[in-house]
């Protein structure tokens, strides 16, 4: 597996730091995609990855991290799109103008990862893993980062189906409640983002011929 590559679009923390980690500790090379370069060099040191500043909302800078992977490595295996934000509840909460950053980066974010990736994942019969969310499968009252992970798991079967016979798999993760730096959740015991990242490492461990679609994690005390 040395010269495996996983390329991580929102690297920099959470879901996507651990991943890197555990990914690095797999044997992959890691390469680590966000818009926050300290932190991504601060992984680095721990993963020996690859840093390259992206930001998912403006494509150009999507399509020079995968043209510098595979000029750097020749190959990509992996893709987790999962670089997400998020806003707050109610329809007249917040800025506007964060709302509709928090859709470029939600929505077209996992849709220019996955264009600017696709042929190299075609190349290597690779694994396209998504960050959706459990508010993806159900709706959140008032929320609009609800409905951008609804899009996300629509958007993560299209593209299974668009990759159907290539020999790409694709796999959504979908978290309940999990850790995150500033936001309290109802409930003590919640998910943490390493509880996440085994999960993609499960999906991409599995062989060839299974193509894990779909894993939706919740905390045990979590009722919806």
């Amino acid at each position: 597996m040395d010269d495996r590559v996983f390329l991580i679009a929102g690297a920099s923390s959470g879901i996507g730091a651990a991943t890197a980690r555990q990914a690095a500790e797999a044997g992959y090379r890691v390469v680590l995609a966000a818009r926050s370069v300290d932190k991504l060099e601060t992984l680095a040191d721990k993963t020996g990855g690859l840093v390259v500043q992206t930001d998912v909302g403006e494509y150009a800078e999507v399509e020079a991290l995968a043209k510098r992977t595979l000029d750097q490595f020749g190959r990509i295996d992996v893709v987790f799109a999962n670089a997400g934000v998020g806003h707050p509840r109610g329809f007249e909460a917040g800025d506007p103008a964060d709302a509709k950053q928090m859709v470029i980066t939600n929505v077209f974010g996992i849709y220019a990862t996955i264009r600017a990736t696709a042929a190299a994942l075609r190349a290597s019969k690779g694994h396209l893993v998504i960050t959706s969310s459990i508010a993806g499968r159900r709706a959140l009252k008032g929320s609009l980062y609800s409905a951008t992970k609804f899009a996300v798991t629509g958007m993560a079967e299209a593209a299974r189906q668009d990759f159907n016979g290539t020999g790409v798999r694709t796999t959504l993760i979908s978290p309940g409640m999990v850790e995150t730096p500033g936001f309290s959740h109802e409930l003590d015991n919640v998910l943490t983002a390493d509880d996440i990242a085994r999960a993609v490492m499960f999906a991409v461990a599995q062989p060839p011929h299974v193509d894990l679609n779909e894993i939706l994690v919740r905390p045990t005390a979590q009722e919806s």
